[in-house]
């Protein structure tokens, strides 16, 4: 058996565990958190994932994130997963969430804010490259370079919602 997730339905209510490739194969919602990271400039990390990443490789992305374990939630997710891929112990926000039904299978996505002051130390298995890009300079890449589906709607919810506007 591989990664335990806790299979939930449209309203984001746990029906049952599951194994997240089953998840996938059947196309059955499961959890995902995620975490925007801004720096003290207010710039946005962009995150290219390696090309050996069995999900989007070499896709670019504006979150780290990863499945949240059974019984976690997307706070205590999101900031694993930021120690996982991105080296950093910081505060995450949680900001809002949705049903992203583009890219493999259906998720409910989480996502997170955090300013990241310290080096990072990203995951060579994860993360082939990274740059602080300011919101004009995403805002002109986000449709030319191949982005993440979910990533890509994530970031126009936040920059849309006032949650990430300049700082």
């Amino acid at each position: 058996m591989g990664e335990l997730v806790e299979r939930v339905d449209e309203h984001d209510r746990v029906v049952g565990v599951v194994d997240r490739g089953e998840a996938v194969r059947r196309n059955w919602p499961h959890r995902i958190a995620t975490t925007i990271c801004r720096d003290q400039a207010g710039r946005i990390l962009v995150l290219r994932r390696s090309e050996t990443h069995f999900r989007f490789p070499g896709h670019y992305d504006v979150m780290a994130g990863g499945a949240v374990d059974v019984g976690e939630s997307y706070e205590e997710a999101a900031a694993r997963e930021l120690v996982e891929e991105l080296g950093v112990r910081v505060p995450v926000r949680f900001l809002f969430k949705f049903l992203c039904r583009e890219g493999i299978s259906p998720i409910w996505l989480g996502v997170h804010e955090s300013v990241v002051a310290e080096p990072l130390t990203p995951d060579p298995r994860e993360i082939s490259w990274r740059s602080w890009l300011t919101e004009a300079e995403l805002c002109g890449v986000i449709d030319e370079w191949p982005f993440v589906p979910g990533g890509r709607e994530a970031l126009r919810r936040y920059l849309g919602s006032g949650a990430g506007g300049s700082r």
